[in-house]
């Protein structure tokens, strides 16, 4: 108890006393007006979505819990806010009291929650069983269930558009998708999408399916699946490098779709983590004096790390040492852990809305295809991740024009091809304005997109839902501020995939006949479509 009194003591030390005395006359006016509101009986109800139903508010004991909740949050959030140390200290302090007030809110206790309570006995204890029974399955499962898992299945309601695997070596399988036009464009695309998750968030369901509405419209379409290690394997891809992710990778999979399809150049496209590996790889390229892209597609893509929003809490000196210890040499930094932490990114919407939902109210999860791809993670081989840790978020070398990769010193500001640069507006994992620095090392003729909606929602956006929007500008004139841009930026209700459609037809060659076979004597069919390295569970 005296340690943490001299923590609390610390912090409080540490913020202006002009500050700390408007911020406990904040709360002090607050609390005297929840307790007269309370004591009058009119508690007014909330907008809360945890504190929003009826039982809530029917309820007097618990709605001025949550009302008081609400304003020992706030005071909190402020005081944290308000302490006087370096920026990094203050974001991981911001951090910190994030996730505490996040998990006391009363909707996530039982006692303390009257939805639970209701159900409870509205069901004669039969929620509370359910929901004893599902935290038991999740606590066996070593997360949280999101969503019914057991809806859904690669191959059979996800990633279904028709093609065949026509590589694969340690790392990755290529797959090349049946063309569903009499003609396709000369210059074939290839998709790189992150290894830290698996490709088809790009292909889930006919409906929602980026790579369907890439086929449709005449496109020659490849992708990559990377391969998910697991510990039991015994070919030591733990031990595989982010240069071997370069070159055994995407290097090669650029090869497999010029021979393919016999263009001595194609498109690509790169997703997230997909997207810097295959900026990376172009550089290499180009260093060699090589060029095998044409135009370049990249989606919520870090090329400059010097602002990596919320994740910036995770980075510093200690960590990385602590990753090179532990995975420099070999081991796999497991899909378990990074669900954990990107859930807890957002642990309201993440956790504790499960929590709630799952084991206080005994509800099954509805099925969802985004969340059922997300709980199918993939584990990463330790020396690739402790190497992208230090010198992209760490140190930020790869914008520097001197880190070595493959034996080459690559220049990001070689790349001078045509490039669409994509960036969703409430991106918590790369935020805009970080995607949006690209445009200052890229060299080429440049369109940037700034869509609606966050990291994976502003990406999955097909057209036919007419949901959504993006912000476009004058392809000319792009302003070293990101603010600036979007000041001038005209807004476009719906979807960005037309938008992106048209522009990689223009940058695709003429139309020619498609292809009957998706392989040939080099490169045979090994099987259909979506492949066995997809299919590969992490747990």
């Amino acid at each position: 108890m005296g340690d943490t009194n001299s923590s609390r003591h610390d912090v409080v030390s540490c913020i202006a006393s002009e500050r700390l005395a408007e911020i406990q006359s904040r709360f002090l006016l607050a609390w005297q007006a929840l307790l007269e509101q309370s004591q009058s009986g009119q508690l007014a109800p909330l907008a809360d979505r945890r504190f929003a139903s009826d039982a809530w508010s029917s309820s007097p004991q618990a709605l001025f819990s949550a009302h008081a909740y609400l304003i020992l949050a706030q005071t909190l959030q402020q005081l944290a806010q308000a302490v006087d140390v370096d920026p990094a200290a203050r974001e991981r302090l911001q951090f910190s009291v994030m996730q505490w007030v996040e998990a006391a809110a009363p909707s996530n206790f039982l006692a303390s929650n009257p939805d639970a309570l209701k159900a409870m006995i509205d069901s004669g204890g039969q929620s509370l069983l359910r929901g004893l029974g599902n935290m038991m399955a999740d606590l066996q499962r070593g997360r949280i269930t999101q969503t019914d898992e057991s809806a859904f299945a690669p191959g059979q309601n996800l990633a279904v558009t028709p093609g065949a695997v026509v590589f694969e070596n340690e790392l990755m399988q290529v797959l090349r998708y049946q063309p569903q036009t009499a003609q396709v464009h000369q210059r074939p695309l290839l998709m790189v999408p992150p290894c830290i998750n698996k490709y088809y968030i790009l292909d889930l369901q006919p409906a929602n399916s980026l790579v369907l509405h890439a086929v449709r419209a005449g496109f020659d379409v490849f992708m990559i699946s990377w391969r998910n290690p697991r510990a039991d394997d015994g070919d030591a891809i733990d031990t595989r490098t982010w240069d071997d992710y370069i070159e055994d990778g995407v290097l090669r999979a650029l090869r497999v779709a010029s021979d393919l399809s016999g263009q001595p150049q194609v498109n690509a496209l790169g997703f997230c983590v997909g997207g810097t590996l295959l900026s990376t790889a172009l550089a290499v390229a180009r260093a060699r004096g090589q060029d095998p892209v044409a135009a370049l597609t990249l989606l919520t893509t870090f090329l400059d790390f010097r602002d990596t929003g919320i994740l910036d809490v995770f980075v510093d000196e200690w960590h990385a040492c602590t990753r090179d210890q532990q995975l420099g040499q070999g081991g796999l930094l497991t899909a378990r852990e990074l669900s954990t932490t990107f859930s807890f990114l957002r642990p309201a919407e993440l956790v504790w809305n499960y929590v709630g939902a799952n084991y206080l109210m005994g509800q099954a999860p509805r099925a969802f295809d985004l969340l059922a791809w997300n709980a199918d993670g993939t584990n990463l081989p330790g020396p690739f991740f402790a190497w992208y840790f230090r010198n992209t978020y760490l140190e930020n070398r790869l914008k520097t024009g001197q880190l070595r990769v493959c034996g080459q010193v690559v220049d990001l500001r070689t790349l001078d091809m045509p490039v669409y640069l994509y960036a969703s507006r409430d991106d918590h994992i790369v935020p805009w304005g970080s995607a949006y620095a690209s445009t200052l090392l890229l060299r080429g003729p440049l369109r940037f997109v700034l869509g609606e909606s966050g990291h994976i929602a502003g990406v999955i956006n097909p057209p036919e839902k007419g949901r959504r929007g993006y912000w476009a500008g004058d392809d000319a004139h792009l302003p070293s501020d990101p603010d600036s841009w979007l000041d001038g930026a005209r807004h476009t209700r719906g979807s960005w995939w037309p938008d992106w459609l048209a522009w990689l037809a223009a940058q695709a060659g003429p139309l020619r006949k498609a292809p009957k076979a998706l392989g040939n004597r080099r490169y045979p069919v090994l099987e259909p479509a979506p492949g066995r390295y997809v299919k590969v569970k992490a747990d």
